[in-house]
């Protein structure tokens, strides 16, 4: 097995892709897939799936293809869902409460343990299936469960502050919803930043693009 260090960055960011595919899969009772199946399935090519699985020791047998329970596995165990990180998430704006509700951390190797923020009009309150604390008790509470991953909905602004804070208090690992791109100063710290605002850009390029090329063609 390659070591993460060695691992293209495009091949980890479609492993959950093939993750989601694979599991969908398994719903639907399929037992094994060839990589041309899985090919038309998800739009890349039969080759850049061998060439990705292969980077972790590849998981297909010549004339059978994938087992689709043995590989949705494997790919699990190399992205971590089993991990189950504990996991705090600053900010219960609009953002942060949806996030609490709606993202199934513990199929992802997460595990929600916390939500702050700093407004104590919030605290009490309930954002998913947590009660929100204020930002004072950070201390005390990382003391106590030891969360290695922050999920951070808060205004630009307080983003590094709040970052070096959780750092200090053993945070290793930052999911960044806010509009800074979080740059933090320990080799031990990986951060994971998203602009949602980008990504829906991304989107009016390529329609804009689609249309442009729909008219030359009239």
């Amino acid at each position: 097995m390659a070591k993460n260090s060695s691992i293209s960055p495009s091949v980890i960011k479609r492993l959950p892709r093939y993750y989601r595919f694979l599991g969908e899969l398994l719903k639907q009772g399929t037992e094994r897939i060839s990589s041309r199946e899985l090919s038309d399935m998800m739009k890349i090519t039969a080759s850049q799936i061998r060439q990705d699985l292969n980077c972790f020791g590849g998981f297909g047998q010549q004339g059978y293809g994938y087992n689709v329970r043995d590989l949705h596995a494997e790919i699990g165990k190399i992205l971590g869902v089993d991990k189950g990180f504990r996991t705090i998430l600053i900010g219960a704006g609009n953002l942060g409460r949806a996030i609490a509700a709606h993202i199934n951390f513990s199929t992802r190797g997460c595990e929600l343990v916390g939500i702050f923020d700093i407004d104590r009009s919030l605290t009490g309150e309930k954002a998913g299936e947590l009660s929100i604390m204020h930002t004072d008790e950070l201390e005390k509470f990382c003391r106590q469960k030891k969360p290695m991953v922050a999920v951070l909905c808060i205004p630009k602004a307080n983003t590094q502050e709040i970052a070096d804070r959780l750092v200090a208090l053993g945070i290793k690992a930052f999911w960044n919803f806010s509009h800074y791109d979080l740059s933090i100063d320990h080799d031990d710290i990986v951060v994971e930043n998203v602009h949602l605002g980008d990504s829906l850009m991304t989107l009016t390029y390529r329609a804009k693009a689609a249309e442009e090329a729909a008219r030359d063609q009239d």
